[in-house]
């Protein structure tokens, strides 16, 4: 079988590789059958040299490779018809963006394994880049306030040489005494920013005390879904009800929106699930938020003011909630300043790389080189010029009907 790891093409660029050079050499030894070969490219985080070092092949093109992996989607006039595509598709949730990729997957009969779906039977992912996701974006709602404020000045994440170099930058934040920090989600994003803020010497508190209590010192609360949210018909939260009938709860965030200077959002949120507020309530005197990290990226999702992806080169702009639109970033200390950088683990890319090639190896490559245990198979959107039964959902979206 020959592996092919594909030049990203999609810009804005993406540094990010599916394995290191390192773990090429290890699948190769774990794996005799198996061949890799590298797609030249001036971009990646590895550079060509490494790879070769390491003893890896490196060609001009992997078209006659079996399988192909690359990270964000691959753009359409580089599709190689007839292969085994491994990538970050976006086509799972219907984003229109996305829809005439997905056409031509299908067209080229490609077979498209969508990392976001490699999952265990219960529904658990098995390979992510979320931690970088929490790690950078809660960094970068640091480096926000720093800016807003003048107060510091942290080096772009997309600057540091690694992780370790972030966390030596994160003890250069300062923040006012009492300075209060919302975040949600409890999954690899959230935890991943739990990481960066507990490293910028911010402390975790509860629920109620957050809410209650003044601190001589920054804090920050971590919220899980019941945390924010409640059965519209007073019955008690549970979990499963709320992933399954996210249109039956309410949400409680307004209790936050007095007391919260920055939010950090890293939850996942169904279209069918309430908002955190409202673009009436940011109008509010009582709405104290400043600054927002949105991890998650919905734009005009959750949260009204995430009207754009934003860039690594430029993570930030000002929302002004009197207007509604969007406004220079930091050009007002009445305007709420956004970061709402969609790629944010590129900001790290070797790390990153290294990390999610990690996962790579201990939980999908034995089920596609030796024997399929259903991994593969629920991942796999396209087969035959057409959808897999799993995502027959999609067939209304592909036909341009919704």
């Amino acid at each position: 079988m020959k592996v092919g790891i594909i030049k990203e093409g999609k810009i804005p660029e993406d540094k990010r590789v599916a394995l290191t050079p390192a773990q090429c050499e290890e699948v190769l030894e774990k794996y005799p059958d198996v061949e890799i070969y590298v797609q030249k490219s001036p971009i990646r985080c590895y550079k060509d040299e490494e790879y070769q070092e390491a003893g890896i092949a490196v060609v001009d093109n992997v078209d006659d490779c079996d399988i192909l992996l690359g990270i964000k989607e691959v753009p359409i006039p580089e599709l190689v018809e007839n292969k085994k595509y491994f990538f970050f598709s976006h086509t799972i949730k219907k984003q229109p963006y996305n829809r005439e990729l997905l056409r031509a997957i299908m067209s080229n009969n490609i077979d498209i394994m969508d990392y976001e779906v490699l999952t265990r039977e219960d529904g658990s992912r098995v390979i992510a880049f979320g931690r970088f996701a929490g790690l950078v974006g809660a960094y970068n709602g640091l480096l926000a306030y720093g800016k807003r404020m003048g107060t510091y000045d942290l080096k772009p994440a997309h600057l540091c040489h690694d992780l370790n170099e972030l966390w030596i930058e994160c003890k250069k934040v300062k923040l006012p005494q009492d300075y209060k920090i919302v975040l949600t989600g409890s999954g690899r994003v959230a935890n991943g920013a739990v990481e960066t803020l507990l490293a910028a010497g911010i402390k975790k508190v509860s629920r109620e005390d957050f809410i209650n209590e003044s601190f001589g010192q920054p804090v920050f609360v971590q919220l899980r879904s019941k945390d924010y949210h409640v059965k519209k018909d007073n019955t008690p939260f549970e979990i499963k009800d709320f992933y399954a009938n996210p249109g039956d709860f309410n949400s409680t965030f307004g209790d936050f929106l007095p007391v919260a200077d920055m939010l950090v959002a890293g939850a996942f949120w169904h279209p069918a699930a309430p908002v955190l507020f409202t673009k009436e309530d940011m109008k509010k005197d009582d709405f104290k938020i400043k600054v927002i990290a949105d991890v998650t990226c919905d734009i005009e999702g959750s949260i009204p003011s995430t009207v754009r992806p934003s860039t690594i080169a430029d993570p930030l702009y000002d929302f002004n909630p009197k207007t509604g639109k969007e406004e220079a970033a930091l050009s007002s200390k009445d305007n709420i300043t956004v970061m709402a950088v969609d790629n944010l683990p590129n900001e790290l890319p070797r790390d990153a790389s290294e990390s999610f090639g990690r996962q790579m190896i201990d939980n999908v490559l034995e089920d596609l080189f030796i024997e399929d245990k259903g991994i593969i198979e629920r991942a796999t959107i396209t087969h035959g010029k057409q959808l897999t039964p799993k995502f027959s959902y999609l067939q209304d979206y592909v036909d341009g009907k919704e």
